[in-house]
């Protein structure tokens, strides 16, 4: 609601009206309270923690906004749920992230708006138009304004060889150079730095990913960039996803700044001292407005 609500007032339209309430035995009902016939409809919802009652409530709304005779519906997921559910990495498991694509398209959406898919190919798994949004020129942003006074010391960091088109799209708009952080799976979910690949010693590293979930990545890899002669470490990155044991290991590790973008809400208790959060809201409202108009969504990026 807050995301919805920061959307709508840079938008200067009010809120539409709905009411989404729980029947005693869990199932979700979803009303809508005005008219939507004819009408462009933009449904906001991450479906984040809880992330099945989440998604149950959007899809329960978009087939209710179908229902009601809406022109168009555009589902709005800041963080699409399940993404990293995007292929078959041993014998007979789904590929949930494309069971969640068939899903929206067959409750009525006939466009999805989300940002920093974990895998970019998520969006051919849908047969309607997504606009897939980046969150770096808002991260990227907020360094030039914060870190002006020495901006040739800053180098953007890779924590893994898969995140290296994400660093080096932050690097080229604060013009710093890039590393990687090479590691070694022995096992299972243990992960060990081999090597630091880019210029280090001396510098702020600003280690850059899509999503922070337990938080054990950019730990591990901050530590390393300490070892390795880093002067200062700044984490960011779009989701802050922030479960389990993630807030406490962020505070424990050599982390001065840690920059997250409000496409999840971060509760309270998790808003620590070192934690930065930046609204996606204008990027949001931009998009909606050029989508209703049928302008070009990627101009907001040139």
């Amino acid at each position: 609601m807050e995301l919805a609500r920061e959307i709508s007032d840079y938008l200067g339209i009010g809120l539409g009206e709905a009411t989404v309430t729980r029947f005693c035995d869990g199932e979700t009902h979803v009303k809508i309270e005005e008219n939507v016939r004819g009408v462009d409809v933009f449904v906001i919802q991450p479906t984040c923690h809880p992330v099945n009652e989440n998604l149950m409530e959007l899809l329960i709304m978009i087939d209710a906004l179908k229902r009601a005779s809406a022109r168009r519906i555009t589902a709005v997921i800041p963080y699409y749920g399940y993404a990293r559910q995007d292929r078959k990495t041993r014998a007979r498991e789904p590929i949930t992230a494309k069971l969640v694509a068939d899903i929206l398209t067959a409750s009525g959406a006939n466009r999805v708006v989300t940002m920093d898919l974990h895998a970019g190919q998520i969006q051919g798994f849908f047969n309607i138009p997504v606009d897939h949004l980046p969150g770096v020129p808002i991260l990227a942003q907020y360094f030039l304004d914060t870190m002006q006074d020495r901006p040739r010391d800053l180098v953007v960091v890779s924590p893994d060889l898969g995140g290296v088109t994400r660093a080096r799209d932050l690097a080229e708009r604060i013009a710093a150079p890039i590393a990687i952080v090479e590691k070694r799976r022995p096992e299972p979910n243990v992960a060990e730095v081999t090597n630091i690949i880019g210029p280090i010693k001396g510098r702020r590293a600003i280690v850059v990913d899509d999503i922070i979930d337990t938080g054990g990545t950019v730990a591990q890899g901050a530590e390393a960039l300490k070892e390795w002669g880093a002067e200062e470490v700044y984490v960011c990155c779009t989701h802050p996803v922030l479960s389990g044991p993630a807030v406490a290991r962020l505070e424990a590790a050599p982390i001065k700044e840690v920059v997250v973008l409000n496409t999840i809400p971060v509760p309270p208790e998790k808003r620590i001292a070192k934690l930065r959060v930046l609204s996606v809201a204008p990027l949001l409202g931009e998009a909606i407005i050029r989508i209703h108009e049928d302008l070009s969504v990627s101009k907001l990026f040139d």
